[in-house]
């Protein structure tokens, strides 16, 4: 796989006429997307990145900011010439996808959002927080499958890039500071419905119905042009739960803009 390094770091892959950018949640790095994305580059360009404070961006400045990862994600892209891209973002990096397109909605083909944060105030700090200090493998597997639906089981694959990340020197002090940033009060930052709203771009939505992290109940207030999977008995992990309806919904929204 080919990757670059620059202000933020990312990995590109495949070539063709579309590009799908690939953003993770907290506690992850651009590989949880090796499954959907390897295939994906065979027709099209994938972009994914290491947020702020993650994996090969760990000291790239502004961590646990949405606002200051979409600036600079959207900055990468114009370096990369990719004009105009499909974003898919997964819980704090669907928070980052979606002021992306706040940012500069003419960009952004389209939205696939898997549990986004910041669509409601209500989190689950202490397992964030507990994830976050996790220093076994023991206990950031139980973490994980905590934040999980309760049938779901994860391979030993899925679980090797969220123990690789935590190898990397100050990775878990990084991620324990922004677990305090992100869950103040037990309460995460919201994006105004209003802004919500003006997203002209198709949004798909995948939300599991058992979230223990961001309770399903945000998707109650969803702009009417949304389109929502409200994906049965899923917790907040859907790209390992259930990455045939995350693969669908991308292919969708690519569609849409054909």
């Amino acid at each position: 796989m080919q990757a670059e390094q620059s202000a933020i770091y990312s990995s590109e892959n495949g070539n063709g006429p579309q590009t799908i950018v690939f953003v993770h949640g907290f506690g992850a790095d651009h590989h949880v997307w090796d499954a959907l994305a390897t295939p994906m580059a065979q027709e099209t360009r994938t972009i994914a990145y290491d947020l702020p404070g993650h994996g090969m961006s760990l000291d790239v400045p502004g961590a646990g900011s949405a606002k200051f990862a979409a600036r600079a994600i959207l900055a990468d892209l114009s370096r990369r010439g990719a004009e105009k891209v499909h974003v898919v973002g997964h819980s704090m990096g669907g928070a980052v996808a979606t002021l992306m397109a706040l940012t500069e909605p003419q960009r952004i083909a389209s939205l696939t959002l898997l549990a986004p944060g910041g669509f409601g105030p209500e989190i689950n700090g202490p397992l964030l927080r507990r994830y976050a200090e996790a220093g076994d493998s023991d206990e950031i597997h139980t973490c994980l499958a905590t934040m999980s639906g309760a049938g779901a089981v994860a391979p030993d694959d899925a679980l090797r890039p969220y123990l690789a990340m935590r190898e990397k020197p100050g990775q878990k002090e990084k991620l324990v500071e922004i677990a305090a940033a992100i869950t103040k009060g037990d309460r995460q930052g919201v994006i105004a419905h209003e802004f919500l709203e003006t997203l002209s771009m198709p949004v798909a939505v995948l939300w599991g119905t058992d979230d223990p992290v961001l309770p399903f109940a945000q998707t109650d207030n969803l702009p009417a042009h949304f389109t929502l999977d409200a994906v049965d008995g899923a917790g907040h992990m859907l790209v390992g739960e259930a990455p045939e309806r995350v693969r669908g919904a991308i292919r969708a929204n690519l569609a849409k803009s054909v």
